[in-house]
C-alpha cells in the first residue's frame, strides 16, 4: 500500500503545475516582508519587541527579527527551485506555524496593527499554500523520509 494519498498521474501533474503559483505566492509573501524585517522598519521592530519581551528575552528583538528574516529568505529561495521546492514548503510551513502560534497565544494578537488582522490572514493563507505545495510534492517527501530513516534508523541485525 502506498504511504501517500494515491492520485492518477494526470492529477499529480496538474497538482505539480498548480504548485508553481502557490510557490510564487510563498516566495513573494516572504520576500515582500523581508524589506521591513531587514531594514528595521518601525512596525516590524514593534512586533518583534512584543514577542521578545513576552518570551522573557528583553532586548532580543533584533536577533529574533533577523533570524526569522533569514529563515524566510532561505525558504523563499528553496520553494522557487523545483528540486528543493518540497524542502522550502516544509520550512515555510514551520515558519508560518510559528507566526500563527505567536499571533494567537502571545500579547501580539491577531490584529496588532488594527487593520482587521491582515498580517494574520496572510500568514494563514501562506500556511495553506505551503501545505498545498507539500501535498503536491508528497511523493518526494515520502522518498526523503525513507532515505533519512534508512540513514539514521538502520535495521538492527
Amino acid at each position: 500500500m502506498s504511504p501517500f494519498i494515491p492520485l492518477s498521474p494526470k492529477a499529480d501533474r496538474i497538482l505539480l503545475l498548480l504548485a508553481w503559483p502557490a510557490a510564487i505566492w510563498i516566495a513573494f509573501e516572504f520576500l515582500w516582508y523581508e524589506q521591513y524585517k531587514l531594514t528595521g522598519n518601525e512596525g516590524s521592530v514593534y512586533l518583534f519587541t512584543i514577542l521578545s519581551d513576552w518570551l522573557g528575552t528583553p532586548g532580543g528583538e533584533k536577533p529574533f527579527r533577523l533570524f526569522v528574516a533569514i529563515q524566510e529568505i532561505i525558504c523563499a529561495v528553496l520553494v522557487l527551485i523545483p528540486r528543493t521546492r518540497m524542502i522550502g514548503a516544509v520550512g515555510s510551513l514551520v515558519t508560518m506555524s510559528g507566526a500563527i502560534f505567536f499571533h494567537t497565544v502571545s500579547p501580539l494578537g491577531i490584529d496588532p496593527y488594527g487593520d482587521g488582522g491582515q498580517l494574520f490572514k496572510e500568514a494563514v493563507f501562506t500556511w495553506f499554500m505551503s501545505l498545498f505545495v507539500l501535498f503536491a510534492h508528497r511523493a518526494e517527501a515520502v522518498a526523503l523520509l525513507a532515505r533519512l530513516k534508512a540513514r539514521f534508523l538502520p535495521v538492527a541485525a
